[in-house]
């Protein structure tokens, strides 16, 4: 069982330095039926509940085009989550690991992301299955999923050149 603010044997934390201001901004909330992490499921399912993504007005007629998307990414803030782990042990099993070698919600900056089923687009609200977050999540931002895009040509020689 997962605890909220659990330190395993071997996990090492470190003093939090002085946040500089990204300016982030939340365009929305996210709506799930998990009210605690420990009803939250690890992984997000595309046959899971119907999640709704709350958008928040200016942020609104930027949804223009989502629904000719099947999959979208999910950005958002895991804002229960602790920071100040840098090395950690997953539950599964007994070895320690870096932060950055895990997609575990204790990070430095903690950015969840989701690759989504979209179920459809009600107004301000984009309904979604695939969602593994607390209900009231801040929602950071919506992408249609790349891989669902073709490029329209290979890079060529010089195209990156400046001067």
């Amino acid at each position: 069982m997962v605890r909220e603010s659990e330190v395993r044997e071997g996990e090492v934390v470190v003093d939090m330095p002085a946040t500089q201001d990204a300016g982030l901004v939340f365009i929305g909330r996210i709506r799930t039926p998990w009210a605690s992490r420990l009803a939250t499921p690890r992984q997000g399912r595309h046959d899971g509940p119907v999640c709704r993504l709350e958008i928040f007005e200016p942020w609104v007629v930027a949804l223009k085009g989502v629904e000719s998307y099947a999959n979208l990414e999910v950005l958002y803030w895991l804002h229960q989550s602790r920071r100040d782990i840098v090395l950690q042990s997953p539950k599964s099993n007994d070895k320690t690991h870096g932060t950055f070698s895990l997609r575990s919600p204790v990070r430095p900056n903690p950015i969840g992301t989701s690759i989504v089923k979209l179920v459809g687009v009600e107004g301000a609200t984009v309904l979604v299955r695939g969602l593994d977050c607390l209900d009231d999540t801040p929602l950071l931002d919506i992408k249609p999923y790349r891989c669902e895009f073709t490029p329209l040509a290979p890079p060529q020689p010089g195209d990156f050149e400046t001067g």
